[in-house]
């Protein structure tokens, strides 16, 4: 069995940096143009020569995202971006339209180009065309099955590689192709602008009764008809590498570095211990699922994996993400000092802080490796002046925290509902 990459999402390049150290083989990012995640931070064109430069640097792949369903008025635009890219040298371009693809062929012929999910690529004469046209990778759609998958790969070469999502949220409209978003907003989803009008409740008008509005229920639960749970296939590790998949796809250009680290860290011990043992990774399924869980969440699904999807695979009560855990800040750098009594070992560390959190408040430290919890105190926060304060309540403040345990640079801290959340 060969082990599949681990493809996350890296909305910046602090993102980027967190994905890898917590087991991430490889990246995909947008840039600043021509990219389905326009809300996103994304990539400027020295950003990303800045973030290839470090990816190959680890021996690990970068690939960019050209992904818009291109109008006229775009062409020339993508041209001139595809060439840039060339001399910058991402591992791939993930592309859907067939004439960005023939562009890419020209102006970037060293790049290789991987078919993105939005070209509903859902049977393996699909894939097989895909190839002919230089594709070296074939993003499935979203709506096939386990078993559909297995089929594709028994009749594509084996030098053609499937990459898949086994992980995050899910569009309500086949292959993501959506128009919900431009009807009510003018925001295109396949533009990059997707306004995520899925998650809005709705009600229904009837035309003789203008102005008033009926809910539209399911067992009582809710009226949020378009709203799917989000996909989670870390139970079912050993069923996507038997299907041949390449690639484990995450899903996630808008969360934050704690969303990177405990997805990536999750799923590279999960993918790891399998190869290791099918059975210890079977003996600890239940803490895989456990520690994904303290992400944000809309609840879990396993999608189209094992057929179509019922009602219970959709969210009925709220559109909100379950999210218990906050994210506190990344650890730029880690200091030794001693207690009063000279004896115990603390650390004095820098961040930037993401969220407020107290002197005497008992955090978690993540480290990348194993998913034993780890906690301490924080005992001191100061600003760079060295003033102490008693809290962090300023958003994107660069503080010193000293707490009571040694962690290493890099580490990242999250507060939960049961220490202070």
């Amino acid at each position: 069995m060969k082990k599949p990459e681990l493809l996350m999402p890296a909305g910046s390049f602090e993102i980027l940096k967190t994905a890898f150290r917590f087991g991430a083989d490889a990246v995909y990012v947008g840039g600043d143009m021509f990219s389905l995640r326009a809300k996103a931070h994304n990539f400027s064109l020295e950003e990303l020569r800045e973030a290839v430069k470090y990816t190959h640097s680890l021996n690990k792949k970068i690939y960019v995202t050209v992904n818009i369903t291109a109008h006229n008025k775009d062409i020339d635009g993508i041209r001139e971006y595809l060439s840039e890219l060339e001399d910058i040298r991402p591992d791939a371009f993930i592309i859907s339209d067939p004439g960005v693809i023939m562009l890419a062929k020209k102006y970037a012929p060293s790049v290789e180009i991987h078919i993105s999910t939005q070209a509903n690529n859902v049977n393996y004469l699909t894939f097989l065309f895909w190839q002919q046209q230089g594709a070296k990778r074939i993003v499935t759609g979203r709506e096939l099955s386990i078993s559909e998958i297995k089929e594709i790969r028994e009749n594509i070469p084996d030098d053609l590689e499937i990459e898949s999502f086994i992980h995050g949220a899910m569009c309500i409209s086949y292959s993501g192709r959506c128009l919900l978003s431009n009807y009510f907003t003018g925001r295109d989803a396949n533009l990059g602008e997707c306004t995520h009008p899925c998650r809005w409740k709705y009600y229904i008008s009837e035309e003789t009764r203008p102005g008033e509005f009926f809910p539209i229920e399911e067992n009582d639960r809710g009226t949020y008809i378009f709203n799917s749970k989000d996909l989670c296939m870390i139970d079912h590790i050993p069923e996507l590498i038997d299907a041949g998949i390449d690639s484990f796809k995450i899903e996630g250009r808008m969360k934050t570095a704690l969303y990177a680290a405990t997805i990536a860290r999750a799923y590279r011990i999960a993918i790891d211990t399998f190869f290791e043992s099918g059975n210890k990774y079977k003996r600890n399924r239940e803490k895989y699922l456990k520690e994904i869980s303290k992400c944000t969440n809309r609840m879990f699904t396993t999608g189209f994996y094992f057929g179509k999807p019922g009602q219970d695979s959709m969210v009925f009560g709220e559109s909100t993400y379950v999210k218990d855990y906050v994210y506190l800040g990344t650890l730029e750098s880690v200091e030794r000092f001693k207690y009063n009594d000279g004896k115990n070992i603390g650390a004095k560390c820098e961040l930037i802080q993401k969220n407020k959190f107290c002197v005497g408040d008992e955090i978690e430290i993540l480290s990348p490796g194993n998913l034993k919890e780890r906690f301490c105190r924080v005992l001191r926060i100061t600003d760079t002046d060295g003033k102490d304060m008693p809290s962090c309540p300023h958003a994107s403040q660069r503080i010193i925290v000293y707490l009571d345990v040694l962690p290493k640079a890099g580490d990242l801290l999250r507060r939960g509902p049961v220490n202070g959340g």
